[in-house]
């Protein structure tokens, strides 16, 4: 195993889709020894989502490759006492356990944090759940576009107006700010067990997740603040911290939240220095009060460029913009690549999306190609101390594939 800061550490990412998998995917990273298990047969059914109507059709499994690199996989039946039975060997010798089985699934499979506890003292278990494991919705399932999404609020939030249909999330879309919130949780614990010697439970949650997405919305609800109506883009009140259409359909979003400042080079910049001077829009208070009009002649200056010219334009002048990006602009941003964002999965040209974490020091571990369904179950159980033998008879049993 190449070297890395979790070097030796052990993790079991007994989990399945996106959330918690992707949280074992980040230690993997910086070099933990991850093994996934799954049971025979499928494995875990994210294997499934690109085949799923809808999704764009690859050569790739894509999906599991961004989840999975670096994992070793084993394939293991625990609904058998012994498949229980590896599992419970392998918690021994482990670091950190990572699941996100609803609370009776776990307790059927005897994997609660009560069953798995007593065999290793040193042991983090890291769960992870839609709605929290208390409550009358303890139990009930969960994806990131209900539990992170719709509940949060959000779904509703970024509506253009309140007449709109509320938009749909995109896939993982929450599970992956999920798995670095549950990623946290397990490092921090980690710090813990250095000091006292003890592991621990850690615990995180979609509901939770999105409503810390849209606190700041949330917590001017909590204290009771007066919300004003919704407005279209046409009709934003401030029409500098507003998004515009260029001339070849692409979206430029501007922020100019140093108005008073900003607004001399603005207007330069965009070939308009007449409206610095116009009564109009002469000071923040005028061109807030006439934002319309304002996003009006605005909608008509930038349609008259392309969004690689008014880039152009903008850039270095101390105005902060952005543009709607589209997924064809990824394989080829160059500052993704120069700040290694997107990196080559080794041995190969394709590129995969880097977890959004850098520690002075250290060098991640190179990607490596997911693994196929109980690639390396021979090779696991060789390393707990199983010979050739007990492996034919837990083949033989269906506990191991």
């Amino acid at each position: 195993m190449e070297d890395g800061l979790f070097k030796g550490l052990k993790v079991l990412d007994c989990a399945s889709f996106i959330a918690a998998p992707a949280a074992a995917t980040v230690l993997s990273d910086f070099g933990a020894d991850v093994i996934k298990i799954e049971p025979p047969g499928a494995g875990d059914p994210y294997r499934n989502l690109p085949n799923l109507p809808g999704y764009p059709k690859s050569e790739h499994n894509y999906a599991w490759m961004m989840e999975s690199r670096n994992k070793k996989s084993l394939a293991l039946d625990l609904a058998k006492p012994e498949g229980q039975a590896v599992l419970y060997k392998l918690i021994a010798e482990a670091d950190v356990f990572i699941t996100n089985f609803p609370p009776p699934v776990r307790k059927r499979l005897k994997i609660a944090y009560e069953d798995i506890a007593p065999l290793n003292e040193r042991l983090i278990y890291a769960c992870f759940t839609g709605y929290g494991d208390k409550g009358a919705e303890a139990d009930k399932p969960g994806f990131d576009s209900t539990a992170w999404w719709a509940r949060s609020g959000m779904m509703d939030l970024v509506r253009a107006d309140e007449d709109t249909t509320p938009a749909r999330s995109i896939a993982g879309m929450g599970d992956h700010p999920c798995a670095m919130a549950l990623y946290g949780a397990i490092v921090t614990a980690l710090y813990k067990r250095e000091r006292t010697g003890k592991g621990c439970q850690v615990k995180s949650n979609l509901m939770a997740n999105g409503v810390w997405s849209s606190s700041v919305m949330a917590q001017a609800k909590l204290v009771g603040a007066k919300f004003e109506k919704r407005r279209s883009r046409e009709e934003a009140l401030n029409a500098v911290t507003n998004h515009y259409r260029c001339r070849d359909g692409r979206w430029i979003m501007l922020s100019l939240l140093a108005e008073e400042r900003q607004w001399p080079a603005f207007t330069k910049c965009l070939g308009r220095e007449d409206l610095r001077d116009d009564p109009r829009f002469a000071t923040k208070p005028d061109r807030h009060a006439r934002s319309v009009e304002l996003i009006k002649i605005l909608d008509e200056v930038f349609a008259t460029r392309d969004l690689a010219d008014w880039r152009e334009r903008l850039d270095g002048n101390g105005l902060v913009f952005g543009f709607v990006g589209i997924l064809d602009d990824i394989p080829n941003d160059q500052q993704m690549k120069d700040n290694d964002v997107l990196i080559p999965f080794e041995g190969t040209d394709i590129l995969t999306i880097n977890s959004p974490i850098w520690i002075g020091g250290e060098t991640k571990r190179k990607p490596h190609l997911p693994p196929s369904i109980g690639q390396h179950s021979d090779e696991i159980l060789r390393a707990a101390g199983f010979d050739d033998a007990e492996i034919a008879r837990l083949r033989a049993t269906g506990a191991v594939a």
